[in-house]
């Protein structure tokens, strides 16, 4: 484990444990995960499974005896929830929503990938060993720059969508909307180009943050008894805690503890 990594690991682990809390208590995934069609032959077990694989992996990642297992069970199963979104960008390539919802897994499981590179410790031999290297990191801190600028493109082609979660005290909320879409290309770029990249990267953080505390935090007290806000809550959560991971890898080598 590296101690540059502990505060994004206990983030990332809380997300996995809210993550699959919610996926046992609704009996289904999590909203982000709805790929899986109706159709699935024993969809409520692999639910369950999946709540399981979160729940679990969440708390192990917060054991330093079990840390590096739990890394090695939740990378591959981010891997898996990537790419059945990949269906969607086939179907529909011009729709930028799904480029947006693949791009959100993507940056969680770059914030994965970051935590499977510093703590899995694989042996010498394993064919799988080359994850573990610098270059590793490097791989996962471009794909998250690549993947932000979509995101934060849709805030622009989603503008009105957009300000409508803008809080209603802000003043002009599509103004923040572009606003915040612009922050997150940049903040893509600064990491994919290598423009002030730890920076950008940090700066992308505290927009995951803002918007988890801002937008799903009010939502959750203003009806607890809804699915949505608690799981777009634990979705952004997750989703920042990743993108905190790369940040705190960017620009920093490797300290072990």
């Amino acid at each position: 484990m590296t101690r540059s990594q502990q505060p994004a690991l206990t983030a990332f682990a809380i997300g996995m444990i809210g993550l699959g809390i919610l996926a046992l208590v609704y009996h289904d995934f999590a909203l982000v995960w709805q790929p899986v069609p109706e159709s699935i032959p024993g969809r409520m077990i692999l639910a369950y499974a999946t709540g399981v694989i979160m729940l679990l992996g969440g708390v192990g990642l917060l054991i330093e005896g079990t840390a590096k297992w739990a890394i090695r069970v939740l990378f591959p199963y981010l891997i898996v929830w990537m790419l059945l979104k990949v269906p969607a960008l086939c179907v529909a390539p011009k729709m930028e929503a799904v480029w947006l919802g693949f791009g959100e897994l993507a940056v969680l499981m770059a914030g994965g990938w970051v935590l499977f590179a510093r703590m899995a410790e694989l042996p010498e031999g394993s064919p799988l060993r080359f994850l573990c290297s610098e270059k590793s990191v490097m791989l996962a801190q471009k794909w998250f720059g690549i993947w932000l600028i979509p995101i934060g493109l849709s805030h622009i082609i989603y503008v009105r969508q957009t300000a409508d979660y803008v809080p209603a005290y802000l003043p002009h909320r599509e103004i923040w909307a572009y606003l915040t879409g612009a922050g997150q290309m940049a903040s893509g770029l600064g990491v994919l180009l290598g423009i002030l990249p730890r920076l950008a990267a940090f700066i992308e953080v505290v927009q995951i943050g803002l918007y988890t505390l801002l937008v799903w935090g009010p939502a959750i007290f203003s009806a607890p008894e809804k699915r949505l806000p608690l799981t777009a809550f634990f979705i952004s959560w997750a989703i920042g805690s990743g993108a905190w991971a790369v940040a705190q890898s960017v620009g920093k080598k490797r300290e072990t503890i």
